[in-house]
């Protein structure tokens, strides 16, 4: 056999990988999911947290949580004039692409619930059911969420599961050291 018969079967198999098609889900918008999350609120106001040196570190000692972004989407939510909570936008890292997601807070700083806008892996998508995001309701800043303890992990999804713990507690942090 000739040498260059041998350079097929790998240009083949890397030509296959390079169009293989992506798998991405857009579950809701923003905008979706506020309504959503807060159907009686009148109003959305953008109130990003830009990230200090001196909030970064709180916010990652607090939850043991690297602050990869410096600003951090925020909305103070409203109704009727009085402040009816906290929203945040937000993205981690799945096992390779990034998983999208929303977080809204009480007033007082517990989770009112979880969203996935975006997901792009190609497994894991179960941690959109409602039931694996039900686990985050109620709970407030120094909560473990650690998986498979307080938080179910679920098969296939384990880096997805763990990664968006991660960021609640993230987020659970940064509203106990910025907002509260």
């Amino acid at each position: 056999m000739k040498a260059s018969a041998w350079l097929i079967v790998p240009a083949a198999v890397a030509s296959a990988a390079v169009s293989a098609p992506a798998f991405a889900v857009q579950y809701l918008t923003v905008e979706q999911a506020q309504k959503i999350l807060f159907p009686s609120a009148t109003r959305f106001v953008a109130a990003d947290i830009t990230f200090t040196p001196a909030l970064r570190q709180q916010v990652e000692q607090a939850s043991k949580v690297r602050v990869r972004n410096d600003v951090q989407p925020t909305w103070r939510v409203e109704a009727e004039g009085q402040t009816i909570g906290w929203f945040f936008l937000d993205e981690v890292i799945g096992k390779h692409e990034f998983i999208t997601y929303v977080v809204a807070l009480t007033p007082e700083g517990a989770v009112k619930g979880l969203e996935i806008l975006d997901y792009r892996e190609t497994h894991g998508s179960q941690v959109q059911h409602p039931k694996w995001r039900a686990q985050f309701v109620g709970k407030k800043a120094g909560a473990p969420l650690k998986l498979d303890e307080d938080i179910q992990n679920i098969s296939g999804a384990t880096l997805s599961c763990k990664n968006l713990a991660n960021g609640v507690k993230r987020l659970l942090a940064t509203y106990q050291a910025a907002l509260r």
